[in-house]
């Protein structure tokens, strides 16, 4: 093999490994994208989704040697493979979204975790089992001793540096210009060619015949099985501390689309470049099981680098992010501040993998000994993905995580020192006491380095990317935190300024608080449309937040049954025992019930109709947001809606830009184009906003209202009101901003989030850093006119009041 090997240029074998790895992450992230809206993307779903992507590829690796005869053409194989993937890529396109409709008549939405995962397998088995065949078909065309095998990792780090191209491809251009469609499509054509490439130069390399077909042998030899566990362990940790690291990042860097797709570019390129470091050292070494337990004791500095510079190093940087309105020059900083700290132990993960190969190579068929090593690397990686997602950072949080996983890798590189064998080529073999001396040594460094390792500071639990600028000199602007907790899905922390508010914060942000300005836009979110609909029975409110908006349901009445969709657990015990004076003891009513579920799922699973759906504010630049501000979650909604049903959303102006408002409101109003805005304003001009829509074109009467308000069983609802100032027909009335219709040319059609793109992830990730809410609520108000078509029974005392304030504000603004 060695000489038909050498019949091809390896740069163009290269080549194609490149083009490969590019094209499985722009399906990667599109079949997330897609699966998401099926299945749910709480971390529990997109865990079982990635495990059963690399799930299939353990399999395809493990299955190619052992059904396809090594006297096939290993790089026509590799071609077919190839089509087989874009085949696939295109049948997905189709089937993916629609993949919930094979379980929802049997559960609906009720226990639905097993049945996701059943789901996700059913379609991805196929094009992962070819994706994880690629590397033992190309494998065969090397011979299988050491230093011809070691070149094999220069093949895994063409293709991590592939997926590199492919992951910001698909992030930062396919995506957001684009959609689903053409990202696709895009990446099929990349299969298709490389197979192009690979049938081209099967045809100039003709394979000769072995004389005999290689024989695996079930007889491992001694040691191997060591290094099986070690490789294991290594694929285990190294998922396991990208889980661990990126709950962290995004923290830090802020949960944008464009933040996971920097921080799983930097996780690539260290484990291509280790990769190619481990293939041209584990050629030169005599002892390359040496050589891979040195490269996991050197993780343990490597993850406690990482570790230090995440919780402790990187908050205190001096770095204001509200200065920097460029999001380009952003993203610099953030994949500086992403190598910095996680390169080092990535570096070593990537030179394992070669080093492991060469580790058990011995004369037999290369494709069946690489695939072994990557099955075994990729098993691993599924349990770190789902245990550590699942099991270890809620109940040993971030720093125990990582404090494990120093653990863990102390004993990958005691496993590969003790499996060192004597070597006839070499007589630098490892006594017995050599090899206790070096498991002491690792054990002892790995318990110390575990000891130092510090929690993350709850101000970045609480504040996230605005961290920085109160760490850097500010301490004293922080409030006390009274609870922090981390749970499957996200950092949970609640804090108190003595004698001021209480803020609920979510994974670096406040979410809700007891302010006065956040306090009256919960509590719209919730009276206005309990307000506006005359006998509200049942409500749907996303997300639960401090419980504050479902907690405005309360005092109505009429009101049997309100259903809370939350995400993550650790919430609602949060808001029941910090928020309950502000949120009315909602958590407490026997009318409260609170379902734990991805809400857009939900919604797509559910037989239940609701009066009113409301949702406690979920920011739109949030990863996976974009999915509950979407044309088809719009419409969603509209058909759980009983008649005269009222769906409200609310719609930030703040840390966002122009481009993203439109978004948000171009696609509500094009679901219900006789929807309303409403303003929650704050003496600096607007703030956020509050989109009222329903099925039928919406008609107040105001003396209906008034009288609703002044009546005795109304007192609750009354002082709910008048607490945020809204206790009033004319308080209310006068938040009204407009019509969708009013808007006119200022709305855009090219800018409606839709399922097919979650354009609006991508656009408002672009804003993060802008403050332009003045001008934005500027630019709606000028276009308010007073709703004669929409206010009915109205005195003219109140419509004289109504139009003076609406002409003022227009004026002013």
């Amino acid at each position: 093999m060695s000489t038909d090997s050498s019949r091809t240029p390896f740069a163009a074998l290269l080549f194609l490994f490149i083009g490969s790895g590019c094209a499985a992450l722009i399906y990667e992230i599109t079949w997330f994208q897609m699966l998401q809206l099926a299945i749910g993307s709480s971390s529990i779903s997109l865990g079982i989704l990635l495990a059963n992507f690399m799930g299939g590829m353990c399999l395809g690796s493990l299955l190619l040697p052992r059904i396809v005869p090594s006297k096939w053409h290993p790089i026509k194989v590799y071609a077919v493979l190839e089509i087989l993937i874009a085949v696939s890529g295109i049948l997905l396109l189709f089937l993916l979204p629609r993949s919930y409709w094979l379980y929802k008549p049997l559960l609906g939405w009720g226990h639905p975790i097993l049945i996701r995962s059943l789901v996700a397998s059913v379609f991805l088995l196929v094009p992962t089992i070819m994706m994880g065949a690629t590397l033992p078909a190309i494998a065969r065309w090397v011979d299988a001793n050491q230093k011809q095998v070691a070149q094999l990792g220069f093949f895994y780090s063409a293709n991590i540096f592939g997926a590199v191209a492919g992951c910001l491809l698909a992030g930062f251009v396919l995506l957001r210009l684009f959609d689903l469609n053409v990202a696709t499509m895009v990446a099929v054509a990349i299969n298709l060619m490389v197979a192009g490439v690979a049938w081209w130069l099967a045809a100039k390399s003709p394979k000769s015949e072995p004389a005999e077909e290689p024989q695996d042998s079930t007889n491992e030899p001694q040691g191997n099985l060591l290094i099986y566990a070690a490789v294991g362990i290594s694929g285990m940790t190294a998922l396991g501390a990208e889980v661990v690291w990126t709950r962290i990042q995004s923290l830090l860097l802020g949960a944008t689309v464009y933040t996971f797709s920097i921080v799983l570019a930097v996780f690539l390129v260290g484990l291509g470049i280790g990769s190619s470091l481990g293939s041209a050292l584990a050629r030169r070494l005599n002892q390359p099981r040496e050589g891979l337990a040195y490269c996991q004791f050197l993780l343990v500095g490597g993850m406690t680098w990482a570790s230090y510079v995440l919780s402790e190093s990187l908050p205190q940087w001096p770095v204001d992010v509200s200065l920097q309105t460029s999001p380009w020059i952003q993203f610099q900083l953030d994949v500086v501040r992403s190598l910095w700290a996680v390169l080092p132990a990535t570096l070593c993960w990537g030179a394992s993998f070669p080093l492991a190969i060469a580790s058990i190579s011995r004369n037999r068929d290369s494709g069946v000994l690489v695939s072994k090593v990557y099955a075994v690397n990729t098993l691993g990686a599924i349990l770190g993905s789902l245990i550590f997602v699942t099991c270890f950072i809620p109940t040993l949080g971030t720093r125990g995580s990582q404090q494990l996983l120093l653990i863990l890798t102390a004993l990958a590189a005691i496993a590969a020192f003790w499996a060192n064998q004597p070597n006839a080529a070499s007589e630098s073999n490892s006594s017995t006491f050599e090899k206790s001396i070096f498991s002491v040594v690792v054990i002892f460094v790995s318990i110390f380095c575990a000891y130092s390792m510090t929690p993350v500071h709850p101000g970045l639990i609480g504040y996230g990317r605005y961290y920085p600028t109160y760490a850097c000199g500010n301490q004293d602007q922080l409030p006390e935190f009274i609870y922090v907790g981390e749970g499957i899905n996200s950092s949970i922390a609640v804090s108190e300024f003595v004698g001021d508010s209480v803020n609920f914060h979510v994974s670096g942000k406040i979410v809700a608080s007891s302010d006065p300005v956040d306090m009256k836009l919960q509590r719209m979110l919730g009276h206005l449309p309990g307000m506006i609909h005359e006998q509200p029975r049942k409500v749907l409110i996303v997300g639960c937040g401090a419980g504050v908006t479902s907690g405005s349901f309360i005092p109505y009445d009429s009101i049997e049954e309100i259903v809370v969709c939350e995400i993550e657990p650790l919430i609602p015990e949060a808001a029941k025992k910090h928020f309950g004076e502000f949120n009315h003891r909602v958590f407490e009513d026997r009318r409260t019930k609170v379902v734990f579920d991805d809400a857009r799922h939900f919604v797509a699973t559910t037989e239940e109709t609701f009066d009113i759906i409301t949702s406690d504010p979920i920011h739109p630049w949030v990863k996976g947001a974009a999915a509950l501000y979407s044309f088809e979650y719009y419409e969603l909604c509209k058909s759980k809606l009983n008649p005269g049903g009222i769906v409200t959303q609310w719609v930030p102006l703040y840390e966002t830009n122009e481009a993203a408002v439109k978004s948000q409101i171009s696609t509500f109003m094009k679901s219900f184009p006789n929807g309303t805005i409403w303003g929650n304003e704050t003496s600096r001009g607007g703030y956020d906003i509050v989109l009222l829509g329903q099925k039928e074109p919406l008609n107040i009467d105001v003396e209906k209202l008034e009288f609703r308000m002044n009546r005795k069983d109304f007192q609750p609802v009354r002082d709910s009101m008048q607490a945020v100032k809204l206790g009033t027909p004319f308080d209310l009335l006068k938040t009204y901003g407009g019509q969708g219709a009013d808007l006119g040319d200022w709305l855009s059609e090219d800018l409606i989030n839709r399922d097919i793109n979650f354009r609006l992830q991508y656009v408002a990730g672009m804003g993060l850093n802008t403050n332009v809410e003045r001008k934005i609520y500027s630019d709606i108000l000028k276009h308010r006119q007073y709703p004669d078509q929409l206010l009915q029974n109205v005195d003219e005392d109140l419509k004289s009041k109504l139009k003076e304030t609406f002409n003022k504000n227009r004026k002013a603004k």
